[in-house]
């Protein structure tokens, strides 16, 4: 880290990243996860750090974008019973039941992904689950604006088309 000690920077900003993850997530054990993999993506990157000035603000940065991954992961784990609940349609009084048919419908989702091809399953993924920009996915596929649009618009469709046919077999 050109001479600068990862445990220093722990020690002199723990406390910053703890509180600004803390306002971010409400949630004081979200806040330590997230400072804890901040701190784990700072030793990974260290070389990126070239003045000792800017710890704090590169510290930060990587909180943030720590934070919002965290969240994205955690939004996706608490609202996938109820994208799946919709994506059956049906209302079951028995919540047995019910989890069942979540847990056999992602079942079957995994599986028709399987049989997309890879970039439309990147779409799907990256825009429809963890509900990324436009502009993200872009950047992370390595490929125009109009792509992701064009290429997610026609994944949801061959998703569909797989999705129904796994109805049929049944």
């Amino acid at each position: 880290m050109n001479g600068f000690d990862i445990e220093d920077l722990y020690r002199e900003f723990h406390l910053d990243i703890y509180y600004f993850s803390l306002y971010f997530s409400s949630n004081k054990q979200d806040a330590e996860d997230i400072t804890q993999e901040t701190f784990l993506k700072a030793i990974r990157n260290s070389h990126m750090l070239r003045d000792r000035t800017r710890a704090k603000y590169w510290l930060l940065s990587i909180a943030r974008h720590t934070a919002i991954d965290h969240l994205r992961k955690k939004k996706l784990k608490s609202t996938l019973p109820a994208l799946l609940e919709k994506i059956t349609n049906e209302k079951n009084e028995d919540s047995l039941d019910e989890h069942l048919l979540i847990k056999e419908r992602w079942q079957e989702i995994q599986s028709a992904l399987l049989t997309i091809k890879p970039h439309y399953r990147s779409l799907l993924i990256l825009r429809g689950l963890q509900e990324m920009t436009i502009k993200e996915s872009a950047e992370i596929l390595n490929c125009t604006e109009l792509k992701v649009r064009v290429d997610f618009y026609r994944a949801v469709k061959v998703l569909k088309k797989e999705l129904h046919i796994l109805e049929g077999v049944k």
